[in-house]
């Protein structure tokens, strides 16, 4: 982590898991939990329908409400789909694009992806734009190739001022959900390989502001050694974040220095 340029970002992502009517009890649990001192920004991505029940239950403990996909669309005949301008309108401050997931079961493309960070942006909301490797592409050595692709296809028109505004996430496929985790080497590898095509793209000043999640099964018991990594600002946490318990001990490892 690097304070001194960007800031620090624990993310929950609830996935298709919890119920609205739960929403306040696991709120009451991780306030009890939290660090009295805020060392990171809150975030808990849930489901769309829960989203208002959030942003009422985050206020007291300063958890922002995120959302989990939004439409390319602004408005229009989109049965289903939720545009950028509703999800500020209800009170979300970020919302993840091109996780695995949405790539792998809804075949989302890196167009795609590009087009609903761009959404986004245009209505304040701060993008978590993932990119990850499948194992397949790791053991071919195609990880840094493959990487560096998804970030500037994801950024392609967005310029040097709105990219300070978008967080990144790395979360390698092999390790989402499965319980494996790369290495804090592994992990500070791609992060600082995902900065340098920032600083590329838009020097080292924009490069510095971006801040960079780690999404690949960040947990309570590794969080700390992620953590320390210096490119590395942050987590988009998956089933950890579903235990309030868990997910206060994430943010706790945010005060090392």
């Amino acid at each position: 982590m690097n304070r001194k340029y960007r800031r620090t970002v624990i993310a929950g992502n609830w996935k298709m898991n919890q119920l609205n009517s739960g929403v306040k009890k696991y709120m009451e649990e991780l306030k009890e939990n939290l660090p009295a001192q805020k060392t990171c920004d809150i975030v808990l991505c849930t489901p769309a329908v829960m989203i208002s029940t959030m942003v009422r239950a985050g206020k007291e403990c300063k958890v922002a409400a995120g959302a989990q996909d939004v439409s390319k669309y602004e408005k229009g005949a989109y049965t289903g789909e939720v545009s950028a301008e509703m999800l500020a309108d209800v009170g979300a401050k970020y919302c993840i694009v091109g996780h695995s997931e949405r790539r792998e079961y809804h075949q989302e493309s890196d167009s795609l992806v590009n087009e609903k960070a761009k959404a986004l942006i245009a209505k304040g909301i701060v993008p978590i734009i993932c990119v990850g490797e499948s194992l397949e592409q790791r053991e071919k050595n195609l990880t840094m190739e493959y990487i560096a692709y998804q970030v500037k296809a994801a950024l392609d028109g967005i310029d040097g001022t709105q990219v300070r505004h978008c967080v990144i996430a790395y979360e390698p496929i092999w390790a989402i959900g499965t319980g494996k985790t790369a290495t804090a080497d592994q992990a500070q590898e791609v992060c600082g390989e995902i900065r340098a095509v920032i600083r590329k793209m838009y020097g080292a000043r924009s490069a510095r502001a971006v801040s960079i999640l780690y999404g690949g099964s960040m947990n309570a018991k590794n969080a700390a050694e992620l953590l320390a990594m210096p490119d590395i600002d942050g987590g988009l946490i998956g089933g950890a974040s579903l235990k309030p318990v868990d997910f206060a001990t994430i943010v706790a490892a945010t005060a090392q220095e």
